[in-house]
């Protein structure tokens, strides 16, 4: 029987999405016969409700110094980090003296450049050098490890406590999180505040988006979890912010319990996730028919594209992606490549299916007949971008909120 990594009660795997590479690890030809795959098999607490993987891989496969993800790629992301430490600056710090603030998983620095830029006092806290390297270069003060209750107090020594922890879409990521909250507990001032935000488990059952689920994100957070994890700790949820990146996340506030005031969204969302069955082992069984009715669809769907003679490419090489293309087996017969900004991840192949990457510029010298949007949560920035495309009779084949042609 495997162990609730929040609670350590026993729970059962619900659902296996068979072998999946690492969602990241793109590669050239000759690591092929090395890669690395695991066995994706998901799992539901029904003692603190919490959604885990099963397996993860070793924290070091997966963020290092070949990490292929940049944040400051996208103008949307860099927009609504903005907006993010603008909150945290403007509702959550403003009245402090000399507030400093700490981002673990801080990426290329596209959150915490702002602080920087408002000359207040920040840390980034990042495992991989390479994209620590680049946050750097943009002024954002960065060291490269990984967050626990040891490099906490390696920041308070030198810097003293901080008034807000902050994270985005990393603490899904850590399995280890009694470690990480013991870190956020010595960090923080005593009135201070943890704010993050990641994939929301309610748009994932909702939307059957289970290209959420990947080696990186080793759990899917709802409310009701988040509280009973913190909980543990000393800590309450004093506040959510539903969101609308990557498909739907949440943005969860948490404080020392009784140190600063509980909102009624608190109330809300708990209500809300029982009536949508968050807290029921039986949710997670129709959702796993749902993601067996989805590869069906999606894969008809292409067939019967191919069949017409029409040719695929895949538009952004996500890490979404990979989940997608190995569960539904989609391979170098359904989509010739797939185009990407990213330089890093140009000239190599797809986790797994081993679909050749091209630069975005190969995509608009020769468009194909149609794209297939693995980029679904950049939809409006992409098809603002894409109008040449479109308008020389390109179509999309796309599968948020459903699988269809447009």
């Amino acid at each position: 029987m495997t162990k609730c990594l929040s609670c350590g009660s026993d729970i059962e795997k619900f659902m296996s999405f068979g072998k999946m590479p690492i969602a990241n690890g793109f590669l050239k030809k000759e690591q092929f016969d090395d890669e690395y795959f695991f066995e994706m098999e998901v799992g539901f607490c029904s003692e603190c409700k919490m959604f885990q993987l099963i397996n993860q891989p070793e924290r070091e496969q997966m963020f290092n110094e070949n990490y292929a993800f940049f944040s400051g790629t996208s103008k949307f992301m860099g927009e609504h980090f903005k907006e993010f430490a603008e909150h945290v600056r403007d509702d959550l710090v403003l009245e402090k003296e000399d507030p400093f603030i700490v981002e673990i998983g801080s990426n290329d620095g596209i959150m915490l450049k702002n602080f920087s830029q408002w000359g207040i006092r920040h840390l980034g806290v990042d495992p991989s050098s390479n994209v620590a390297e680049v946050a750097r270069a943009n002024g954002v003060r960065s060291i490269v490890e990984f967050f626990d209750k040891e490099c906490a107090e390696k920041i308070v020594a030198e810097d003293g406590n901080a008034d807000a922890f902050i994270a985005a879409n990393v603490m899904c990521h850590i399995p280890y999180m009694d470690s990480i909250i013991e870190g956020i507990k010595v960090l923080l001032k005593s009135d201070g505040v943890a704010v993050f935000e990641d994939p929301y488990l309610g748009s994932v059952i909702e939307k059957t988006t289970f290209d959420q689920i990947y080696d990186e994100h080793v759990f899917l957070f709802s409310a009701l979890s988040i509280s009973n994890l913190f909980e543990t700790h000393g800590m309450e949820l004093i506040d959510v912010e539903p969101q609308e990146t990557h498909g739907g996340s949440m943005r969860y506030v948490l404080a020392n319990k009784g140190m600063r005031e509980v909102s009624p969204n608190v109330a809300a969302i708990f209500n809300k996730e029982r009536q949508i069955g968050l807290d029921k082992t039986e949710t997670f069984l129709i959702f796993k028919k749902n993601c067996e009715d989805f590869k069906e669809k999606l894969n008809d769907l292409i067939k019967e594209v191919r069949g017409k003679g029409g040719k695929i490419a895949g538009y952004a090489a996500t890490s979404k992606s990979t989940t997608i293309i190995n569960y539904c087996g989609i391979t170098t017969e359904d989509i010739e490549y797939i185009c990407d900004t990213t330089p890093i991840k140009q000239g190599k192949f797809s986790p797994g299916a081993h679909i050749p990457v091209k630069a975005h510029e190969d995509f608009q010298k020769d468009y194909p007949e149609y794209a297939l949007l693995f980029g679904y949560n950049h939809e409006k920035e992409i098809m603002a971008k894409e109008e040449g495309f479109m308008n020389s009779g390109g179509k999309w084949i796309v599968y948020v909120p459903e699988i269809m042609v447009k």
